[in-house]
């Protein structure tokens, strides 16, 4: 069947073109015919006629089961939906002054994410007399990465953007 959005099909009587090229049920051409004959046609299948190609010359309408295609059409498109990934951004907050036992904590909080296929954004902020001291933030960004376990990507060095400095990681795999 063709992938078509059931918003733009015209069925039926909704077809208003006096020609149209019929395709049957099996994917056989019928040709081109007035359209009150294919649905005729279609009626006596007990199916409907479906325009499938309104921008050709004429247009093409398939008979078809409406209502088992657009079934099947929902069907798939809640197929589509279930199987998506959706990737959760979790942020793991340090600090200039963080202490070895806190980093690693946040190290393996920040792997527990990582392996569950999160991204992770690592930020440090930045506190009065600290802004003087932004390469004690790059050291502990470095520090931070050589705790990690699991595999994973830079996605964004660590930069400043005003008083922060971040940086994007995510899962490898």
């Amino acid at each position: 069947m063709t992938s078509i959005k059931s918003k733009e099909l015209f069925v039926n009587e909704r077809i208003r073109d006096r020609e149209v090229r019929v395709i049957d049920v099996d994917g056989g051409q019928l040709g081109i015919m007035p359209t009150n004959r294919a649905l005729d046609i279609a009626y006596q299948k007990q199916l409907d006629l479906v325009k499938v190609a309104p921008n050709s010359k004429p247009p093409v309408c398939r008979i078809m089961d409406y209502g088992k295609y657009k079934f099947d059409m929902e069907k798939r498109d809640r197929e589509a939906r279930k199987k998506q990934k959706v990737v959760n951004v979790k942020e793991v907050r340090l600090s200039a002054t963080i202490e070895e036992h806190d980093l690693g904590v946040k190290a393996r909080n920040a792997d527990k994410f990582l392996k569950s296929g999160d991204k992770v954004k690592v930020s440090i902020r930045f506190r009065g007399r600290e802004m003087a001291h932004t390469n004690i933030g790059y050291e502990i960004m470095d520090k931070f990465q050589s705790m990690l376990t699991s595999e994973y990507v830079v996605q964004n060095r660590p930069r400043m953007e005003g008083r922060n400095m971040t940086m994007m990681l995510e899962s490898d795999e």
